[in-house]
């Protein structure tokens, strides 16, 4: 970055230009062990007790879309990102920043949305904060939210956990958020029979984790889609991760849209989603578990970790070539969560 560089929306994309800001401009002064690890929650060791920590911002446009809206997206997204470390989340805090003229039964609408999404997940908002600006300082609003989970002494799940031989597993179809959102957006606005996936991933990995102790990484791959998130873990492990295009599960109207538009839809944000990388000798109890719950019923093995190409992510493609997947270079669509 030169010294005249200014922030784009490009590093709010998840992908390429998101990392380096991080890597570039956040780390260095705010440098520790734990922020350092760079994981989707922070694990703290305090006396005996050992806890995730996470927080997010969630500006999504339109506030409200077909599966949810940005109440339950920011619950939702920050109970994920603490039980992506195996952790269960208990606690959220809450802050808003919003527009003057923002209509309060809007407002009443996303605070129902977050109540029932904080039950499903069974975690309680227990702090918050609110902020009012003038018109157009923010569009309509914006939600940060941090969480507090409780993790086993024997847990230790890390995007840095990977190993060579291990098996990649999608919890489900691929693409459904960022669809969602592309189709309710004014400057395209077009139908398709999808909907946001939009959902608390806790329960899911309980029974995951109940069933193996070999799960060693999971993510749930948001901003960037599954192509950056899987590319995140290659650098963090420093394996190789081989797909097969096949295997990957994919709704029609996501793989329409996206060949209309020019998308790739292994590079849209998922919001019901997770990845796990586990053991061979465990995968298919922890497929087969996956596939019993609602939030896993079209999960899928869609590849290995590798040694060879570390730091890299390729896909075996369904006419026999081999196909680089890079982290999300640009922003296939700003405001996505």
């Amino acid at each position: 970055m030169g010294k005249e560089d200014r922030i784009l929306l490009d590093h709010g994309s998840g992908g390429r230009a998101s990392h380096e800001l991080v890597r570039e401009v956040f780390l260095p002064p705010l440098r520790n062990s734990l922020l350092a690890e760079l994981d989707d929650s922070a694990v703290l060791e305090i006396g005996n007790q050992r806890l995730a920590f996470s927080t997010d911002s969630y500006t999504v446009d339109p506030i409200f879309f077909p599966g949810g809206d940005i109440g339950c997206l920011a619950v939702n997204g920050t109970v994920n990102d603490l039980a992506m470390r195996g952790a269960t989340p208990l606690y959220l805090s809450a802050g808003f920043i919003i527009e003057e003229g923002f209509l309060i039964s809007d407002l009443k609408r996303i605070l129902a949305s977050m109540k029932d999404a904080a039950m499903t997940a069974g975690v309680k908002v227990v702090a918050g904060d609110t902020k009012v600006v003038y018109r157009q300082d923010v569009d309509q609003i914006f939600i940060n939210t941090s969480g507090i989970g409780v993790i086993g002494v024997n847990t230790n799940i890390s995007g840095s956990s990977a190993r060579a031989g291990d098996c990649v597993l999608i919890s489900g179809t691929v693409g459904d958020h960022g669809v969602t959102i592309l189709s309710k957006r004014g400057e395209f606005s077009f139908e398709a029979p999808v909907q946001s996936d939009s959902a608390p991933l806790n329960g899911l990995v309980r029974e995951m984790m109940s069933v193996s102790d070999q799960i060693h990484t999971m993510r749930d791959p948001t901003r960037g889609g599954l192509a950056t998130s899987l590319n995140e873990i290659a650098i963090q492990s420093n394996v190789g991760i081989e797909l097969q295009e096949d295997c990957i599960p994919l709704h029609d109207s996501v793989v329409g849209a996206c060949e209309i538009l020019g998308l790739d839809p292994l590079y849209m944000a998922n919001e019901g989603k997770l990845i796990a990388i586990v053991s061979p000798e465990d995968a298919d109890k922890v497929l087969n578990c996956m596939k019993a719950h609602p939030l896993g019923s079209e999960a899928s093995v869609i590849g290995r970790v590798v040694s060879e190409n570390c730091g890299r992510v390729f896909m075996k493609t369904e006419i026999g070539g081999t196909r680089i997947l890079d982290m999300l270079a640009g922003e296939q669509l700003p405001r996505i969560c």
